[in-house]
C-alpha cells in the first residue's frame, strides 16, 4: 500500500503487483503458444475452423481472439474461420431455456464442430459446467480441444488435450494474462500463415480495436 504525501488519497499497487508477479511465470509458456499457433494456421489454412467460448469476461475475450482472426490482427492477410459460440444470442437463449444452460455451448459445438475443428474454452476458474459439457461433446465428434484457465490443476485443463493455466490468485489477473495470451497466439498464427505464403501481399494495419 502507498500512501501519497500530503494529500488523504491512498494508491494500491497490490494489482500491479500481482499482474506483475503472474507475467513472470507466465512468460515460460510461450512455446506453448507458439505451437498453439502453428498448429492453428495449418488446421484453418486447410478448411478447418476454431470454435471458442467462455463465461462473462472470458466470453468477451474469447470474441476478442475471432475478431482477430476473422477480419486481421496486424497485417492483412486472409480471413479464416473462427466462431465465438456465445455471440449467438438466439442459440445461446433458446438452448439454455430449453435445456438448460449447461448444455448452451456443447449443443452448438456438436451443430457447428467436425473432425479436426480446434475448441478453445476460456475460465477463470476451470470449473464451468457448461464448458466441460463442450469439451465432452467435442472429443466425441474428434475435435481437438485446447483450454486457457487458472490455477491448476482444474477440471477444464484435466478434460482438454492441451491447456495452457495461468497461476494467479485472483480472476481478474488471470483474466488480463488471458488477454496476453489471445494476443501471442494471434501472433504466432500470423507468422505461421506468413510462412506458407511468404510472397504475400502485406499492407499495414491502420487501428486496433
Amino acid at each position: 500500500m502507498k500512501t501519497v504525501t500530503g494529500t488523504k488519497s491512498v494508491v494500491d499497487t497490490t494489482h500491479c503487483d500481482d499482474l506483475m508477479k503472474a507475467l513472470e511465470i507466465f512468460r515460460d509458456r510461450g512455446p506453448l503458444v507458439e505451437r498453439w499457433g502453428t498448429e492453428l494456421a495449418r488446421r484453418l489454412g486447410s478448411g478447418a475452423r476454431l470454435l471458442v467460448a467462455g463465461n462473462g469476461g472470458s466470453a468477451a475475450q474469447a470474441q476478442h481472439l475471432t475478431a482477430e482472426l476473422v477480419g486481421r490482427y496486424r497485417d492483412d492477410r486472409p480471413p479464416f474461420s473462427a466462431v465465438a459460440l456465445h455471440a449467438d444470442t438466439s442459440s445461446t437463449t433458446a438452448i439454455a431455456n430449453d435445456y438448460g444452460v449447461q448444455e448452451v455451448f456443447a449443443r452448438q459445438t456438436a451443430a457447428h464442430g467436425r473432425p479436426g475443428d480446434v475448441l478453445l474454452l476460456l475460465s477463470t476458474s476451470g470449473a464451468s459446467a457448461n464448458l466441460l459439457a463442450a469439451a465432452d461433446r467435442a472429443h466425441r465428434l474428434g475435435m481437438t480441444v485446447w483450454a486457457l484457465t487458472g490455477r491448476p490443476p482444474n477440471p477444464l485443463q484435466l478434460g482438454a488435450d492441451d491447456a495452457l493455466c495461468v497461476d494467479a490468485p485472483v480472476a481478474a489477473t488471470v483474466q488480463e494474462l488471458h488477454l496476453v495470451a489471445v494476443h501471442m497466439l494471434c501472433e504466432a498464427f500470423d507468422r505461421a500463415v506468413a510462412r506458407t505464403a511468404p510472397d504475400a501481399p502485406v499492407s499495414p494495419r491502420k487501428g486496433h480495436t
